[in-house]
């Protein structure tokens, strides 16, 4: 039996997400067990009253835990064999874990004015791994990459064509890792080849999206250019009307940045409700009399009864519909008002319904291990 320790790291704009992974292989093919050493999360990274003050600081604590600390988990640094990092875009250039070089530094750089908000971030846990533990072989994950399998025809947009050429203007995705490994669980519990089914992967929590995977490849997904298009989500809007962000400006006599802060963080179930972006608030509030917040679950369910059905259609069929994440795992009565109804033109008995706990953590520390081994 031999051992190799995956470092993960989830690093977000003032926190660090962790998990120390062993692998434990014999030898034999896909016989791998991946345990959890270490798992942790710092946070308040660079704000007031903080003792950590960057991502390097952040970084170097959590080393220093696993070397020295109270649970200590490793001798020391080299016993870590490579260090995957969830990187949010990949633009068009990354459809799969690569390892970091300064070439792909360059990239994920480029690709900041597509994710403002995660991929310097990101960047920021990269930078930090790679000055304090340099000698470690880095992978970047993207979340984009599992969906550069979608076909032309369903992420180009409805634009003058010039602005693909020109900009990358496109549909691109988001929630890969966890759409991939939820469809990869969904088929070991069919008993299943993944390359033989057509599954819809529901992630649902205050971010949304859904995917259509259709023999182990996305074809279709909600989300587009940015994590905005798709459903209705926390506070996202989801699909609107474009025109309507014109009619909005004029009306309200506000800029864009202001606009762009109405459709990301005003909008969505906090937007409808006036209540929270809390699934469980606003279910607490419908059951209470708030017609608003009865009104936010009523077009939440049906925005995801609607792209369901529509995947159902652009496959051909499907074989089970998955549902992960927040509300996905834990909502069961959003799950039971979703599928109502659509059993009416399905075959119960052969498409199969699962709730199951994603673990993008474990998808990355096993992409990371395929990668350099």
């Amino acid at each position: 039996m031999t051992a190799h320790k995956i470092l993960v790291i989830n690093s977000g704009s003032s926190s660090i997400k962790y998990r120390l992974f062993e692998i434990r292989t014999n030898g034999r093919k896909n016989s791998s067990r991946y345990v959890i050493l270490s798992k942790g999360l710092i946070e308040r990274i660079g704000q007031e009253g903080s003792g950590v003050k960057n991502h390097k600081q952040g970084i170097q604590i959590l080393l220093d835990g696993l070397v020295s600390g109270p649970d200590a988990k490793i001798g020391d640094h080299n016993e870590i064999c490579a260090i995957g990092h969830r990187v949010v875009h990949g633009g068009v250039e990354f459809k799969k874990p690569t390892i970091i070089t300064d070439d792909v530094i360059s990239k994920i750089r480029e690709c900041f004015e597509l994710a403002p908000l995660h991929n310097p971030a990101n960047f920021s846990g990269i930078e930090a791994c790679k000055e304090l533990l340099p000698h470690v072989k880095q992978v970047a994950v993207f979340d984009t990459a599992f969906h550069q399998s979608l076909p032309e025809y369903a992420y180009i947009y409805g634009l003058p064509y010039e602005y693909y050429e020109k900009y990358n203007l496109r549909k691109f995705g988001f929630h890969g890792t966890s759409h991939q490994y939820v469809a990869h669980e969904a088929a070991r519990q069919l008993k299943k080849p993944l390359s033989k089914l057509k599954l819809i992967t529901c992630h649902l929590g205050n971010g949304c999206s859904i995917t259509a995977v259709r023999f182990g490849k996305s074809v279709d997904t909600s989300m587009g250019f940015t994590p905005l298009e798709g459903l209705v989500m926390g506070t996202r809007c989801g699909d609107i009307d474009p025109a309507s962000v014109i009619f909005l400006a004029d009306k309200e006599k506000i800029s864009l940045e202001e606009i762009d802060r109405v459709l990301n963080y005003k909008s969505g179930l906090k937007g409808i409700s006036g209540v929270s972006n809390d699934m469980r608030e606003i279910k607490k509030a419908a059951k209470q009399g708030n017609k608003r917040a009865k009104l936010a679950l009523d077009i939440f369910v049906y925005r995801i009864k609607k792209y369901i059905g529509s995947y159902i259609a652009a496959m051909g069929g499907v074989d089970g519909i998955v549902f992960t994440a927040g509300i996905g795992e834990n909502e069961l009565d959003i799950r039971a008002r979703v599928v109502k109804g659509l059993f009416d033109f399905l075959d119960e008995k052969k498409v199969k319904v699962m709730a199951i706990a994603t673990n993008e953590e474990l998808m990355i520390a096993k992409q990371t291990f395929q990668l350099i081994k």
